[in-house]
């Protein structure tokens, strides 16, 4: 993925007074739902000129439980070259009795990327620390001095759920000169909110009191619910390559002379690759052909060097070692379309599981991970190019549904990713069910899945023949399996649709009664626990619209007859849609079984209606179907 610079809300006041921050200062208000309670969270930014900025950082948090541990790690995130002074960790416990103290010596030295890396100039300073009683607080500090001065952080009170406020503020002093930009995004939801003082050079932009967000189901990503202040200078350095961000335009075409121009050279090998593969047809046809080959001679790998860590690898230097980040990839994978005579666009895009897009009034560095989309005469195709497995022209869930940054010699033009409606992520499912007089079941499934539920079903392509039965099992445990077992997994890359069959036998399905058994209607779904919630204080998210179709065909043993189904049922909310109903054929009985779900932002009071929809759906698919004996 790009290296996105990462500030957390850390503090920086040398004014600040020594304090202890025993736990019982807590107001109750802000321990409920928290693991964690920022105490104070105070930033400096003092911007001196084009190449120079200084971030003075102290932050002090109570850490109530283990869950929140995570959350109070020291850590520093710098590049070579980075000035870093001033570094202090003080310990306390609950009572607020200094534990101990650390300097910068105590940190350990780290490639900045969960991941590992082959390559990187993006490292972090880590203080391993292991906590003996709960509560305890950490105390933190430090300053940096750096010359890039396109990353202005954004001032949001917290960024995870079960974390609390007190007091957090953010400054920022300009001496440069330059024109600051800032705008503020109040909270949709009346949350908190943030409050200014504005000494001309000098902003101050404060929080106080902000309660804790539970993590519970289907709550959206903290930052659609609580405000934000976002920063921007009109000029700008990164790695000694200035620019002007007064707009997208002068954005872009910096972007474009800047980070792309000078990684974006062919040679005589590549010339040849595209030679080699005698392209005709369609400009679809060719570009396909070309991405499904560059698909099956590389692989992703983390990759941060360059401008900033944003520029990409020479295309010659992935063509050689066949590997590469988004960046490489993604521009090895437009030199090919470019000596192919195909106009492609690199685009910055913010990859997640919620979507979150670029502000087209607001021009700011950002995104997270880079995609190619080239327009054709039946309109844009969009290609991720990390995947060795991911098929032609779709994209994930993390990456449709939201804006990109579509770089052009021109400037950026910011265009939309598509948004797959629920026909396009389904599921369908065929079962053909033997019903043993033991109580037993066996046979044998279909399954294919297209769209987000394809992105869902990927992983299987990776796995070995055991670790796939072993992780079916593991995905349809609402059944008892004594064996199950993949007969073929089929990834289709042309049409994005994953396929495969299952034998499979499970015990203790039916339950006998009397003369007779019964069993639930719907063998094989998704189990999930429905709650509902009185005190529900947040709106929910269904992140992805769905559909499922399932057809189950069921075999009754030689001595039974069909003796009593349910009657069928349809259930529609805005929500989406839900369908059962039954087809008896002598000893056989047809079960289908729909349902359609829709996504969005829901509010608060409308979350027990939801919860009500799938409840009900639930019920249906284990409704009862008795038969008796002869």
């Amino acid at each position: 993925m790009m290296k996105t610079l990462f500030i957390g809300a850390l503090v920086a006041t040398t004014l600040c007074y020594a304090q202890n921050y025993p736990a019982s200062g807590i107001p109750e208000t802000l321990k409920k739902n928290a693991n964690t309670v920022i105490r104070k969270d105070f930033t400096t930014v003092q911007i001196n000129k084009i190449d120079e900025i200084k971030y003075a950082f102290n932050t002090v948090t109570t850490v109530l439980s283990k869950d929140g541990d995570r959350k109070a790690v020291a850590y520093i995130p710098y590049q070579k070259g980075d000035h870093i002074s001033d570094v202090k960790v003080t310990v306390y416990d609950g009572d607020g009795k200094k534990v101990k103290t650390y300097s910068k010596s105590d940190f350990s030295d780290y490639a900045n990327n969960p991941q590992g890396t082959f390559y990187s100039d993006n490292r972090v300073l880590v203080l391993p620390y292991t906590p003996v009683q709960y509560p305890y607080t950490v105390d933190f500090s430090y300053q940096i001095t750096n010359k890039n001065t396109v990353f202005l952080p954004d001032f949001i009170p917290f960024s995870s759920t079960n974390t609390s406020l007190e007091e957090s503020q953010f400054k920022i002093i300009n001496n440069s000169g330059i024109e600051l930009r800032s705008k503020i995004y109040p909270s949709a939801y009346n949350y908190t909110s943030v409050k200014t003082v504005d000494n001309g050079n000098e902003k101050i932009y404060t929080y106080k009191g902000v309660p804790a967000m539970d993590d519970v189901f289907l709550l959206p990503q903290p930052i659609k619910i609580l405000p934000k202040v976002s920063f921007s200078l009109s000029k700008f350095n990164l790695e000694g390559k200035q620019g002007n961000l007064k707009d997208w335009k002068d954005f872009g075409a910096w972007y474009y002379n800047s980070i792309l121009q000078p990684v974006s050279v062919s040679t005589p090998a590549i010339k040849n690759e595209i030679a080699s593969l005698n392209l005709q047809g369609t400009t679809e046809e060719k570009v396909k052909k070309i991405y499904q080959h560059m698909q099956a001679k590389t692989r992703y790998i983390f990759v941060a060097l360059g401008i900033g860590g944003w520029q990409p690898m020479l295309p010659d230097e992935v063509q050689k070692k066949g590997y590469g980040d988004c960046k490489g990839l993604t521009n090895y994978m437009k030199t090919l379309l470019d000596e192919a005579g195909i106009p492609s666009y690199y685009s910055v895009i913010y990859s997640g599981p919620s979507p979150v897009s670029f502000d087209p009034e607001f021009p700011k560095m950002g995104g997270n991970h880079v995609i190619l989309m080239v327009p054709t005469e039946k309109g844009n195709l969009w290609l991720e190019n990390t995947s060795q497995q991911i098929a032609f022209n779709h994209l994930g869930y993390s990456t449709t549904n939201r804006n990109v940054l579509s770089i052009r010699k021109e400037g950026i033009e910011i265009i939309d990713t598509p948004v797959y409606p629920a026909e396009n992520n389904k599921e369908r499912q065929t079962l053909h069910i033997k019903l043993n007089e033991d109580n037993s079941i066996s046979g044998e499934g279909n399954f294919a899945y297209t769209g987000s539920q394809y992105d869902h079903n990927l992983p299987y392509a990776s796995l070995s023949p055991k670790e796939r039965n072993e992780t079916l099992k593991k995905q349809f445990d609402v059944l008892n399996f004594e064996k199950v077992e993949m007969k073929s997994f089929t990834n289709d890359k042309d049409l994005a649709v994953a396929r495969y069959d299952i034998d499979f036998k499970a015990n203790h399905y039916s339950k006998s009664l009397g003369n007779g058994m019964i069993f639930r209607a719907v063998p094989i779904y998704l189990s999930s626990i429905y709650k509902t919630d009185e005190n529900r204080t947040l709106p929910f998210e269904i992140g992805q619209s769905y559909e499922d179709e399932y057809e189950i065909n069921f075999e009754i043993p030689a001595q039974y007859q069909i003796d009593e189904i349910p009657a069928d049922i349809t259930l529609n909310s805005e929500f989406g849609t839900y369908k059962l109903n039954f087809i008896k054929e002598g000893k056989h009985l047809k079960v289908n079984r729909s349902i359609r779900i829709n996504k969005g932002m829901y509010p608060k009071e409308k979350y027990n209606d939801y919860i009500s929809f799938r409840k009900k759906a639930l019920h249906n698919d284990n409704s009862k179907i008795l038969i008796t004996k002869i």
